[in-house]
């Protein structure tokens, strides 16, 4: 079973020659199956003159880290296309994939990343003004949602606050399926760009880590106060973070400020990029009437299905919290096209004003609850 994915559209707008598409996310998202598909809708010439590889084959690499003219030629042949799977495994891809887009007039490349940990780094500067960058998250309601009636979108809600949104998750509906599919992607897959391309030795403390801020989501987390229960020095829990924030399992978001000097800006808050992955962690897998975190929970999906939305409807908005020091705050910040809104995230849906202090300081901005009762147009 295939669920249409929406980057599809974007990557086929986007593919154009002498240019590079680059597909970032998390692994067993479906980077290898969206390529599949952009494949299958090509014409049958082009498919002819269309060259697959991974950067999982040592083959491979050795010719797209040769930086090498005469080679990257001979390598390419006469092909179009060419699909690297599996980038971030090849050394300086960024300034090979150049060197691919310079020499070989026409030529269109799209290559996929499981961690921005590397590859980001080696295509960001030998890039410039050759490359388009896309995500690929576990599925969006966007995309589900297109295949359900409105009583299924309500059925279905509680599962995907529970056990998440990753392809397989929504295919299966057995839970004890999901819950062993959801371990085995922690104990195999979720850390595994951080350990070969980072050298991380302490792989227990980054698992104690992830829990730790399991129980923080919606809250600012103190890096300090985490080092000191994971007997760890406040820069190397920084560092994990942020690995773990280029290893697509978790999403920073920084404070809001612009007038006021009780503004709260040097502390942030993190985010599961997928709720399956993080009730995981805690193993906890109770339905919602028996959970005491259903408000972070609704506040986690929230927050990262509106990010779905914004990248696949290429809405390029800009998002903070806000709190202040006496602890008024909203939990969603968002601006865009000269537009400042807050949000406000509330599982039960009651009504709610935004705080006096906000509306003084940005007596233009937008103010608005949500709940489950208006929250579909807000994430589709």
């Amino acid at each position: 079973m295939y669920i249409y994915q929406k980057q599809l559209d974007n990557l086929s707008s986007l593919v154009e020659p002498d240019k590079v598409v680059l597909i970032y996310g998390p692994r067993r998202a479906g980077k290898t199956t969206l390529i599949n598909k952009y494949s299958e809708g090509l014409p049958e010439n082009e498919k002819e003159r269309m060259l697959m590889v991974t950067g999982d084959d040592i083959g491979v690499r050795e010719y797209l880290e040769s930086q090498s003219i005469s080679k990257l030629k001979d390598f390419v042949g006469e092909n179009d296309i060419l699909f690297v799977d599996e980038a971030q495994r090849i050394r300086q891809v960024g300034l090979n994939l150049k060197l691919i887009v310079d020499n070989i007039p026409g030529i269109r490349v799209i290559a996929t990343g499981s961690s921005s940990i590397d590859l980001a780094h080696d295509t960001g500067a030998p890039l410039t003004g050759r490359k388009f960058t896309l995500k690929l998250y576990p599925l969006s309601q966007i995309e589900t949602g297109a295949g359900e009636a409105a009583h299924q979108t309500r059925a279905n809600l509680e599962s995907r606050l529970i056990y998440g949104s990753y392809p397989e998750i929504i295919i299966n509906r057995d839970n004890r399926f999901r819950r062993e599919y959801l371990a085995e992607l922690i104990s195999s897959y979720l850390f595994k760009d951080i350990f070969e391309l980072e050298s991380v030795r302490h792989s227990g403390k980054l698992v104690k880590l992830l829990r730790l801020l399991a129980f923080q989501i919606g809250s600012e987390v103190s890096i300090s106060e985490l080092g000191t229960h994971l007997g760890m020095s406040k820069n190397t829990v920084d560092r994990y973070l942020d690995l773990l924030e280029k290893a697509f399992v978790i999403f920073r978001r920084e404070g809001f400020s612009r007038n006021l000097r009780k503004e709260i800006t040097k502390s942030c808050r993190f985010y599961f990029l997928d709720s399956g992955v993080r009730n995981a962690l805690i193993d906890n897998f109770n339905p919602l009437e028996l959970r005491d975190d259903k408000g972070q929970l609704w506040e986690n999906y929230i927050v990262i299905e509106r990010m779905k939305k914004l990248e696949y409807m290429r809405d390029f908005k800009t998002s903070w919290f806000w709190r202040t020091y006496d602890k008024k705050e909203i939990d969603l910040i968002e601006e865009g096209e000269g537009r400042l809104d807050g949000y406000e995230i509330k599982f039960q849906g009651k009504s709610s004003k935004p705080p006096s202090d906000w509306t003084r300081a940005y007596p233009q901005a937008g103010f608005r609850v949500i709940s489950r009762d208006n929250y579909l147009d807000f994430i589709t």
